[in-house]
């Protein structure tokens, strides 16, 4: 293959067969010339082996099976390293549950080649197609990631533009990149993983970009919902980790009294939700992490190459939207 625009799509599949077959074929419909499919049944202990063996015998499929659930961290690492190994100058990550119009790969590459960015993300949409998912991912000086937009009316969808980071649901990166800066965070398994490769791209020096035209739908939540408790642990357990991972020193105390205020708010909802248990798990597991996050925090922080300030000008410096509509309902304001 062309080294110079190879792609290969990393797809795990995760107890649900039914989307992936869905999102299978949408990929097999890109007008793209030159791509291939990398699809993982990442331990679903289900029917899930039998209802995907179809594509084994593909010519643009290669279908790998795993008898353990690797996470989305552990399972696209295993993608990006075949797309390493065999020189895809593409990689595209895509959930399961993810479907995307038939030039949705060709945009991506055409807006990576005039941006230059690292990682090319689309207009993702919800299943409907009604409201956004997502315009690519932002980072909040209040120490919180968040999908850009989310919810909001299609027509009030930004301009394409450089952003903070692309969601890994539904993303282009060059594979270049996870060689200069690693792999994805498998300690993490799933939750803010994306945002966690969105930061330290940024710290050395690599940019992201959102492409409008670029269409995909997402039914948010598919695989999450199947593992009661998953998202509510998961979010207590990786956002600590990921805010003493990659804030540089000099923003570790103006981020981390906004992050800590916040943090302490959406555990108190948790557990008035009647979350308290999943929730002081989460925030347990996170503890225990910490010394690998403040470890690999060394290597990260020693590959910064860009300034203080220019991090500061990408981040959205209030409370992302959702939050604050959080903090209004602890209130009662």
């Amino acid at each position: 293959m062309s080294k110079n625009n190879s792609v290969l799509f990393v797809v795990l599949n995760y107890r649900g067969w039914q989307e992936t077959l869905l999102c299978v074929e949408a990929v097999l419909k890109q007008d793209y010339p030159n791509f291939h499919l990398l699809l993982i049944e990442n331990g679903s202990g289900d029917e899930s082996p039998e209802k995907l063996a179809k594509y084994k015998k593909h010519k643009n499929i290669t279908f790998v099976q795993h008898e353990v659930n690797l996470g989305f961290s552990g399972g696209v690492n295993v993608g990006i390293r075949h797309a390493i190994e065999h020189n895809y100058y593409y990689t595209v990550l895509l959930n399961n549950d993810a479907i995307i119009e038939d030039k949705w790969l060709s945009k991506l590459v055409k807006a990576q080649i005039k941006s230059k960015a690292s990682t090319i993300t689309g207009l993702l949409l919800d299943g409907d197609g009604k409201k956004i998912e997502s315009t690519g991912d932002g980072y909040s000086y209040w120490g919180l990631p968040f999908p850009r937009q989310r919810d909001e009316d299609v027509s009030e969808a930004e301009e394409s533009g450089f952003v903070f980071n692309g969601t890994a649901g539904a993303s282009l990166y060059e594979t270049k990149l996870f060689e200069e800066i690693g792999l994805f965070d498998e300690s993490f398994f799933a939750y803010y993983e994306d945002t966690d490769i969105g930061f330290r791209a940024q710290i050395s020096g690599h940019t992201a970009y959102y492409e409008k035209s670029a269409l995909g739908y997402h039914d948010h939540g598919t695989t999450s919902s199947k593992i009661p408790g998953f998202t509510v642990r998961q979010t207590f357990q990786n956002l600590p980790l990921f805010f003493w991972k990659n804030v540089p020193l000099r923003l570790l105390l103006p981020i981390g009294l906004r992050f800590a205020s916040v943090y302490t708010l959406l555990y108190i909802r948790a557990v008035l939700r009647g979350q308290f248990i999943v929730a002081t798990k989460g925030v347990l597991r996170s503890l225990v992490r910490l010394p690998g996050a403040l470890h690999k925090r060394i290597g990260i922080q020693r590959s910064r190459t860009v300034s203080i300030d220019y991090l500061k000008s990408v981040m959205y410096m209030a409370l992302p939207p959702n939050n604050k509509r959080t903090v209004r309902r602890i209130f009662h304001l």
